[in-house]
C-alpha cells in the first residue's frame, strides 16, 4: 500500500528539516510526503523546498494567507494519492518512529482509521502538562459521549486513514477544529477505528 504523509506547517523553519529527515529515515516506505506551508512568515517553505531537492517523494504546497491547520490539512489530503494517509505535525512533538505502529492495523486489513494515543503508554513516553492532559480528557469524554467511541486521546496529532475515506470526507471547520469534526464523521461513517500507543 502507498503511504502519504501530510505535514501542515506554520512558522516551523527551525524544525521542518529535522521532521523531514526523520520521516525519510524512519518511514522509508513513504511514497509521498506533502508539506503544506500555511502562509508562514519565516523560511519554512524555503527549508522544505531545499530538502525536497534531494528527495523526490517530498512536495511543498503553499497557501497564502495563513488559513489555519484544518485548511492546510484539507489541501494536503486533496493533493495526496496514498492508500494510507497520515497526519504529521511539523514541530517535532510526534516521533516518526511511531508511524509503522500507526499503519499496522490498516495494513493488516483490520482498521480504516487509526489514532495514536499518548495515554496508552507501554513504553517510555513524554510527560504532559497536567492542564493539557485535563483539557484533552474533557474533550475526549465529550467526543466519546457524542460518537459512542471509546477513544483515550481524541486530540492526538497522529492519525492514519485509508486514503479514500479522508479524501472523500467534507471537512468544514477552521483553525483547530479538525480533530473533533473528523472523529465525529469517522464515527458516523461507521469506520473501523483502532488506537495504538505512541511515545
Amino acid at each position: 500500500m502507498r503511504i502519504s504523509i501530510i505535514i501542515p506547517a506554520y512558522n516551523e523553519e527551525n524544525t521542518i528539516g529535522q521532521v523531514l529527515e526523520a520521516l525519510v529515515r524512519e518511514v522509508p516506505g513513504a511514497d509521498e510526503i506533502i508539506v503544506v506551508d500555511d502562509g508562514s512568515k519565516d523560511r519554512t517553505a524555503a527549508a522544505a523546498q531545499a530538502f525536497a531537492v534531494g528527495h523526490p517523494q517530498v512536495r511543498v504546497l503553499q497557501q497564502q494567507p495563513n488559513q489555519g491547520k484544518t485548511a492546510a490539512l484539507r489541501a494536503g489530503f486533496a493533493a495526496s494519492s496514498g492508500d494510507i494517509v497520515i497526519v504529521q505535525d511539523a514541530d517535532l512533538e510526534y516521533d516518526p518512529v511511531d508511524i509503522p505502529v500507526l499503519t499496522e492495523p490498516i495494513l493488516r486489513g483490520r482498521a480504516d482509521v487509526v489514532y495514536g494515543s499518548r495515554f496508552m503508554t507501554r513504553r517510555a513516553s513524554r510527560v504532559l502538562y497536567f492542564r493539557h492532559y485535563l483539557a484533552n480528557q474533557v474533550l475526549t469524554f465529550l467526543s466519546n459521549l457524542l460518537t459512542d467511541l471509546n477513544l483515550s486521546d481524541v486530540e492526538t496529532g497522529y492519525k492514519a486513514f485509508r486514503g479514500e475515506i479522508i479524501r472523500n470526507m467534507v471537512i468544514e471547520t477552521h483553525g483547530f477544529g479538525f480533530e473533533i469534526e473528523v472523529t465525529a464523521k469517522v464515527a458516523k461513517l461507521k469506520c473501523r477505528v483502532y488506537e495504538v500507543p505512541i511515545s
